[in-house]
């Protein structure tokens, strides 16, 4: 089925609201099953703008709210007093078609741990056949590890810059090991990033995994359709109310004969279960929503990776600063189009370095990325005006924790978000360490021809206080958001669903995004999303046909 008409409720066996990295893949799988019959729901447009699928075309569509959701956190004084941007993909494809394209599992010890919280088949080894299932590797690595047969091609970086070489060289210099595949074995050490790019495109989840369902007769998409709502009967879940064309459009039901499945991601999934009366009771109260099912844990236990960029000046080498202005950029285009190495079709990172932010550590507590680039202060996705070069760092494993809330019972007023950045002390002191980090590996012997000073923070900032005030006044989200639905036995304190990744205390009604993680993964969050929607499909299948 292709996009269906405004009529009166229709129904299917299952209904997925959200297209992302989770949602596209469970629309696949469950549609390869004869006879089975999907409707998908996305509260954006189509994906079908250029810059959606130029890689080089993220920084115009990050912050576009054509095709995102404008989200932005609650100040705090950890943040002095800013409010930061935490954008969500909303359009076919969500997040996926967005984001820094970076194909990053995270690390063993990660599921290990969700797997010891009382989640069982969620441990490493459980995992891994489902990340292997998504991904077709192209490149080294252990065929025990990484896929060769999925439908997301993972590549290699193919745009090698002089800078980018010195910076590992440095790193290496450093003590840190050069890493070919961080999605193996092991992941510390430096490298290239592996990302989601192929023949000079975004290889997002809706062209690899949707594009394919939607030839299938049992797949009914339907875009600008946001859901408002779940329908119960009693505590089961039995359909989905949407509104079509925005807070003026028309309103429609589509029912569930199997299962309504939540697939919005870590923002949006808490708050349309908090509007459909499943949340804490209190909350739903405030805000005059009949209470449903009381579930404390729905909206709590939000986190994300904050980061912060150290940059410095280059001499004597063109950077991306420069080739991404006429008549260079011209040139480049030109090499995009011929399908050859191009700035057009590089994820915004190009380098990355897992590392130990002290002593001590079994493993690696800290992300880093390079890049020889660099961005206006100030001004989003405009580059210097003079030669740069950027290494960025955030926490793996933050400690501080927030929640998502729906302000009142209207769909379309944004929630309060809240992460609670850098409350918890251990996040300061890593991050403190982690800037400290960044600023030496922009200062090693390898990259000194290059360097012509540090521009931010700048020289001038050293003492602990001064530096902790510029990852205040600076520092960003990394756009990995999740945990605020946590999976978790009902016995738990605020654990939202099972290790089935069904809502505790309701029927019917499951959710499969990155709201579910028991804990952050040491990663982008993006691969470990995919994983869950291609687990969770097993999951649903495998009650359905008991």
């Amino acid at each position: 089925m292709q996009e269906s008409s405004a009529g009166a409720a229709d129904t299917f066996d299952y209904v997925i609201v959200g297209s992302g990295a989770a949602g596209s893949i469970l629309a696949n799988r469950l549609t390869e099953e004869a006879g089975v019959t999907v409707c998908l729901l996305e509260s954006g447009p189509s994906d079908w703008h250029p810059f959606l699928h130029i890689p080089a075309g993220y920084i115009k569509k990050v912050f576009d709210p054509s095709v995102t959701w404008p989200f932005t956190t609650e100040p705090t004084e950890q943040t002095s007093g800013r409010r930061i941007p935490v954008p969500q993909g909303r359009t076919l494809g969500g997040s996926t078609s967005i984001n820094g394209l970076v194909y990053n599992r995270g690390q063993a010890e990660d599921f290990d741990g969700w797997a010891a919280a009382g989640n069982p088949g969620w441990s490493f080894r459980d995992v891994l056949p489902y990340f292997r299932k998504t991904e077709r590797r192209i490149g080294a690595g252990d065929d025990q590890l990484r896929g060769r047969d999925g439908l997301l091609p993972v590549t290699d970086i193919d745009w090698i810059h002089p800078i980018s070489e010195a910076f590992i060289e440095g790193a290496q210099q450093f003590g840190m090991p050069r890493n070919p595949d961080y999605n193996g074995a092991s992941q510390q050490g430096v490298g290239y990033f592996q990302r989601t790019i192929d023949r000079g495109l975004r290889m997002s989840t809706a062209r690899t995994f949707l594009r394919p369902a939607q030839r299938r007769k049992t797949l009914s998409v339907r875009t600008n359709s946001q859901a408002t709502q779940v329908l119960f009967e009693g505590r089961r879940a039995v359909g989905v109310a949407y509104r079509r064309g925005g807070a003026q459009g028309s309103q429609h039901e589509v029912r569930a004969r199997r299962e309504v499945i939540l697939c919005a991601g870590a923002i949006n999934t808490p708050r349309l279960l908090q509007l459909s009366g499943v949340g804490p009771a209190a909350w739903l109260q405030d805000i005059g929503v009949p209470v449903v099912h009381d579930l404390p844990g729905v909206g709590n236990h939000l986190k994300d990776h904050f980061s912060i960029r150290v940059v410095a000046r280059v001499k004597g080498c063109t950077t991306i600063n420069e080739l991404a202005r006429a008549p260079r950029l011209w040139g480049q285009i030109a090499r995009w189009l011929m399908v050859k190495p191009s700035i057009l079709a590089l994820s915004p990172s190009l380098v990355h370095f897992f590392w130990q932010s002290r002593e001590g550590l079994t493993r690696p507590d800290l992300q880093g990325v390079f890049t020889p680039a660099s961005y206006r202060e100030g001004y989003v996705g405009m580059l210097d005006s003079y030669p740069g070069m950027t290494c960025g760092v955030w926490q793996h494993r933050p400690q501080s924790m927030g929640y998502v809330r729906a302000k009142s019972a209207d769909p379309f007023q944004d929630p309060e978000i809240q992460p609670n950045y850098l409350e918890h002390e251990d996040d300061r002191r890593v991050l403190l360490d982690g800037a400290r980090l960044a600023r030496k590996l922009l200062q090693t012997p390898a990259l000194a021809s290059f360097s012509d000073g540090e521009s931010m923070p700048g020289v001038q900032v050293e003492r602990d206080d001064e530096l902790m005030d510029y990852i205040r006044r600076y520092g960003v989200s990394s756009y990995h958001l999740n945990g605020s639905a946590r999976m978790g036995p009902a016995s738990g304190s605020g654990n939202v669903v099972d290790s089935a990744l069904r809502v505790h205390g309701l029927t019917g009604l499951r959710v499969a995004d990155a709201s579910v993680m028991p804990t952050a993964v040491s990663a982008n969050t993006c691969a470990a999303t995919m994983m869950i929607g291609e687990k969770a499909a097993d999951l649903i299948r495998a009650d359905h046909r008991g």
